[in-house]
């Protein structure tokens, strides 16, 4: 990640414009703070990718929330055909002296992994060329692909921040699959995704599993659709670990209907909640601090 964010300095005063892709599940935990220093004085173009899984509601008070702070932002939908076709539009609109000029716009395309970036530019080249993957850190180095005669597009690896101080933004990168598989426990990701969806979207749970009444606590629900499924090990015990990769695929893929794990309001309280940790840290460390520098002037 570190290599990726010096990458990208090394480039930015080559670039225009830039392509934030976001996931339209979780906005705010999939935009990287490290983008907003690196690019002070460059536009900047939200998109919400795989808005075809999102709550629908939910996104719309994102983009409500979002065009507060910055003028362009926009959903997508990579599987709909001609989806991107706004997007080189969208360029010119914001950088209209050059489009002008008939130079061609560079356009960095940024996020964090596995949020959307290769589908992107793919869809908006018409072929193959950026390699796409169902994990994160697929692309290893930067790509230059140009979209007609006007566009050239800057693909880069994808770049997650190494403190997630918000511990949810953890847990909604890790299921949503930004974080790679091997750093988390599925079972653990798989109780928050269900303790959520016990308080924000409990129909999806009972007829995605056709249970006449959801479990109270969420290691008893995937213990029960473990047992529903057959996931089972020796002695007739759920195999938690199983049935919990498989909740989190159905998950991502859309199965148990579209979901959003995080919304404005949610986030307004988490940051004053970070916030409020991190100056109770900042004094316990002047405090210890302290008490060392006393301790040697005795």
């Amino acid at each position: 990640m570190h290599k990726a964010r010096k990458q990208m300095a090394a480039i930015l005063p080559r670039v225009d414009v830039l392509l934030e892709i976001l996931d339209a599940r979780i906005p705010y935990s999939t935009s990287n703070p490290m983008l907003d220093e690196l690019c002070r004085d460059k536009p900047v173009i939200a998109i919400l990718a795989r808005d075809d899984l999102a709550d629908p509601e939910v996104t719309g008070q994102w983009l409500q929330h979002l065009r507060q702070h910055r003028p362009f932002v926009m959903p997508l939908n990579l599987k709909a055909p001609g989806s991107t076709h706004r997007i080189p539009h969208i360029c010119r609109t914001v950088l209209q002296n050059k489009a002008a000029s008939g130079l061609a716009i560079n356009a960095l395309v940024a996020g964090i992994p596995n949020v959307g970036k290769s589908s992107l530019i793919n869809s908006l080249a018409g072929r193959a060329i950026a390699k796409t993957g169902n994990e994160p850190a697929v692309t290893k180095q930067q790509q230059q692909v140009a979209v007609g005669d006007d566009l050239l597009l800057f693909d880069t690896p994808g770049v997650l921040w190494p403190n997630v101080e918000n511990r949810h933004s953890g847990y909604r990168l890790a299921l949503t699959g930004g974080i790679r598989e091997t750093a988390y426990d599925y079972v653990d990701v798989a109780c928050y995704a269900v303790e959520y969806m016990l308080r924000a979207y409990p129909d999806n749970l009972l007829k995605r599993f056709e249970l006449s009444h959801l479990p109270a606590e969420p290691i008893e629900f995937l213990d029960e659709i473990g047992r529903q499924r057959g996931s089972l090990i020796r002695g007739g015990v759920v195999d938690l670990n199983r049935i919990s990769r498989v909740f989190l695929s159905e998950l991502r893929s859309g199965t148990l209907g579209r979901l959003s794990f995080e919304t404005p309001d949610m986030m307004a309280e988490e940051i004053t909640a970070v916030a409020a940790e991190r100056a109770r840290r900042d004094a316990k460390i002047s405090e210890r601090k302290e008490r060392r520098k006393k301790g040697r002037q005795i």
